[in-house]
């Protein structure tokens, strides 16, 4: 029986090798956080809502000088395209690993920008 760490290995893996997601795909397609987001969504055993300013809709209050929120909304985490939501389809021990893979894919994705600004090829 493998460890928790050895199936999101073996996920991070398939991710890679069958899905085509490679570090470097993620690198360039993926820098608003999204990867982080499905992870999140993934881990969660529930539905999770993020707070979104919806068209950036704020004034300023002159007598105190800061800005208010006039509109506000609440939107589902998942950052992608439906097609691309499978969580249903997955058991809830299966979730959690690719939720941890995905994880270990942001941080791969956040270790290749640390080295590209250092100017190293060591991730």
């Amino acid at each position: 029986m493998m460890t928790a760490l050895e199936l999101i290995a073996v996920e991070r893996r398939r991710q890679i090798e069958q899905e085509g997601w490679t570090p470097e795909h993620d690198a360039r397609e993926h820098d608003e956080g999204d990867i982080a987001y499905t992870a999140a969504c993934y881990a969660a055993p529930e539905p999770i809502f993020v707070h979104r300013e919806a068209e950036c809709s704020f004034f300023m209050n002159s007598d105190r000088g800061d800005r208010q929120l006039l509109r506000e909304g609440f939107y589902a985490a998942w950052p992608w395209d439906e097609k691309w939501d499978k969580r249903n389809k997955h058991s809830r021990e299966r979730q959690l690993v690719i939720a941890g893979a995905l994880i270990v894919a942001e941080l791969e994705r956040l270790a290749a920008l640390r080295a590209a600004r250092e100017g190293s090829t060591h991730v």
